[in-house]
């Protein structure tokens, strides 16, 4: 059996270190450009080629989390930033945008792309998907049970990265815009500002936790997810102080390798327990998903604060982990005879080096006493090597520069160096990157028109976007669940003359219980009650790529196209696709020039933005299970409403924004004309036509206010950094 790898974070050197020291087979690190951690310390780039170098030595791996959306400026820096450390020996990179993926593919070859839990990926067809791209390893959507990550390894046999230690998001990983929407602060971008960890209230009760998830614990279950396949634990944390890394390392690294031992005799002792409830977490915790869907039990109802961290606790991992030399015990011997090339030989565990030096000369004067070789030669520096022992071969009156026994000893450390990394593995060889070549879009871009699409949420939304005749309408599954194949026929059949268009929107979240609605929604669509399907997440589009048309699928906006490249990687794939609402007017129009036609970007214009998709379920955590599909209010401090759609049919809740997103003032400030879109939730069937006919007003030139008083503009002005 292939023992299972053990992967720390390190948010600074320090950590890093004391990782190694601690056991960890890999270590997660940022640098100061696309970590989703921009508050972490971070590592500059010298420091990044010094840790892929002592990692190595020791036989241990780093990877490099280039986890954040990739804006259209930034994606060309993307290249000079990793090829040194590509150059170096950097052993893998953590993606989460789709542009940075194929450039990384294609610039840096052999090197392991892995797949961030930022995708939120739920199954084995998204999966599957990500493979033909080149991704080796994915990171699941930490909400996915044991059993879906079970499926996953035995249908793909890709490598799987899963969480076993810290905090947890209450939302899908990457599907999050509430810091984003609320405080500038985007959790895709690496500046998440955790509105989970803040009170709320539930339909006007009680103030509590309801988004704060308890911390994660694993070490009751390692055995079983050793067991179920899984490649590498991950630990949670590289914005947590360096004890907390090293020390909840050493902990995992001794259960794992005790149920290797002997899986029968694995038991925690509770001193190792209440030492990892000494570090950093918070006073509440579990073991995650991988048996529970939701409840109650999951979350720090009364307070998201951290236990009080022991500070003896603190001060002993220190003293063990990080204030020692990282170091590896060497045996050195030294010859010297006049005329001769002088010789160094290192040896170490099974290996073994030797370099020669200048020529010995005979000593005319002072002969070089053995007791300054000696000392010399155990001047190791800032190596990870002690020199304890040294012999010396010294024949007749000998003398040597220390310049020339100082250069005697470097080579014979990097001779050393070079040869355990060779030997554990981590020799990459000479690696040459490739230079991307700029695709640039030849002309202008297809002209268009103003379109208006909208998707509704109930049937009297439906009812009301079908009397207006706009475009195209994307009608929540669920109403399909409820409504049945026959009875959407019939509604739709009268319209066919008007040429409008009807698409189904996929669940926000597809996971293997609910394989059975992508049927029922393919069959609709292959039965032609429907032209089409909104594509939600990758489990989807891996599932509708396989049976329908590119024409016939279209990406909603939590499938990220931020970038040129994001835009070549759908192509052929789909026929449309979303722009980023985080991104700003000026970005947009940078995308849109980049689009040569095959894709139809779409703007949304109308709507209560999703900040949250969620596995949790409010109503259960407040009551019980309600078992049917509708909206319940949850207010801030502030007294904001938000909005939270639960639904039952494929378990889990969507947190919409307390006021909707409007850009009208778009159409009147140099946008070109586009596929526009309206998002109802909670409205009405007046409202809804209210809306479509103001928007429908303003692409016909009209200058005219909204028909609602609250609004937002989102990012469309500021953006995020």
């Amino acid at each position: 059996m292939r023992k299972v790898e053990l992967l720390a974070p390190a948010g600074n050197f320090q950590a890093l270190k004391g990782a190694i020291r601690a056991g960890a087979d890999a270590i997660y690190l940022g640098g100061q450009q696309f970590g989703a951690r921009a508050y972490a310390d971070n590592f500059s780039g010298e420091e990044i080629l010094q840790g892929i170098h002592l990692a190595h030595i020791f036989g241990r791996k780093i990877y490099l989390t280039v986890n954040t959306l990739v804006k259209e400026k930034e994606l060309d820096f993307l290249y000079d930033f990793l090829l040194p450390f590509y150059e170096s020996g950097l052993d893998g990179v953590i993606v989460q945008d789709l542009g940075a993926l194929r450039r990384i593919r294609d610039s840096f070859p052999g090197l392991e792309i892995h797949a961030s839990t930022q995708m939120s990926l739920t199954g084995y067809r998204g999966v599957s998907l990500l493979q033909t791209e080149g991704v080796s390893r994915i990171v699941p959507a930490r909400e996915i049970s044991l059993a879906e990550i079970k499926k996953i390894k035995e249908c793909t046999g890709i490598e799987i990265e899963s969480f076993i230690h810290g905090a947890m998001c209450y939302c899908y990983s990457g599907q999050c815009l509430f810091s984003s929407i609320l405080g500038g602060r985007s959790g895709n971008r690496g500046r998440c500002a955790q509105p989970c960890r803040l009170p709320y209230r539930i339909e006007g009760g009680k103030e509590f936790y309801p988004l704060s998830m308890r911390d994660m614990c694993t070490l009751e279950i390692l055995p079983e997810l050793i067991e179920a396949g899984i490649d590498s634990f991950k630990i949670e944390g590289r914005m947590k102080r360096s004890e907390y890394a090293a020390g909840v390392t050493a902990i995992y690294r001794k259960y794992i390798d005790l149920y290797y031992e002997n899986p029968k005799r694995y038991l925690i002792e509770p001193k190792d327990k209440k030492m990892l409830s000494s570090l950093y977490i918070r006073s509440s915790v579990g073991d995650g998903y991988y048996h529970k869907r939701n409840g109650k039990e999951m979350i720090t109802l009364d307070s998201p604060a951290y236990s009080e961290t022991d500070t003896g606790l603190i001060k002993a991992i220190g003293d063990e982990y990080l204030s020692a030399k990282l170091t590896i015990p060497v045996r050195a011997a030294i010859t010297l005879k006049a005329g001769c090339n002088a010789k160094l030989s290192l040896e170490c565990e099974q290996s073994f080096v030797e370099v020669s030096g200048e020529v010995v000369q005979k000593a005319l004067k002072q002969p070089l006493p053995e007791a300054k070789i000696i000392g010399q030669i155990k001047k190791s520096g800032n190596s990870p090597f002690e020199i304890s022992e040294v012999k010396v071969d010294c024949t007749g009156e000998v003398f040597m520069p220390v310049s020339a026994l100082n250069e005697l000893r470097r080579q014979a450390i990097a001779a050393m160096e070079a040869e355990l990394i060779k030997i554990r593995g981590l020799a990459y060889g000479k690696r040459h990157g490739v230079m991307p070549q700029r695709t640039d879009i030849v002309g202008e871009p297809p002209k268009s028109k103003w379109k208006l699409h909208a998707t509704v949420l109930t049937k009297q939304q439906l009812l009301a976007a079908i009397q207006i005749q706009i475009e195209r309408i994307y009608v929540d599954y669920r109403l399909l669940m409820e409504e049945g194949l026959t009875a959407m026929a019939e509604l739709f059949q009268a319209r066919k003359a008007d040429r409008q268009e009807f698409f189904i929107a996929a669940p926000y979240v597809s996971r293997a219980e609910t394989e059975e609605y992508l049927v029922k929604i393919r069959q609709a669509v292959e039965n032609g009650i429907f032209q089409g399907v909104l594509i939600r997440n990758f489990e989807s589009l891996g599932y509708f790529e396989e049976c329908l048309l590119p024409g016939q699928l279209v990406l909603d906006a939590g499938i990220y196209v931020w970038n040129r490249e994001s835009i070549r990687f759908f192509e052929g794939r789909v026929s449309g696709y979303c722009l980023p609402v985080e991104c700003n007017a000026g970005e947009w129009k940078g995308l849109l020039s980049s689009s040569n036609g095959d894709l139809e970007p779409s703007a949304l214009v109308y709507g209560r933005l999703p900040m949250m998709i969620t596995a949790g379920c409010i109503s259960k955590t407040k009551g019980t299970c309600r078992k049917a599909s509708g909206i319940i209010m949850m207010e801030d401090r502030y007294e904001k409403i938000f909005p939270v759609y639960h639904d039952c049919v494929s378990c889990y809740n969507v947190i919409y924004n307390s006021v909707p997103l409007s850009l009208h003032r778009m159409f009147h400030n140099g946008m070109r004309p586009m596929c526009c879109r309206m998002d109802f939730t909670v409205e009405s069937s007046e409202e809804t036509e209210k809306i479509i006919k103001f928007f429908r007003r303003l692409i016909l030139g009209e200058r005219c206010e909204p028909v609602y008083k609250q609004y937002t503009t989102g990012h469309y002005k500021r953006g995020v950094d």
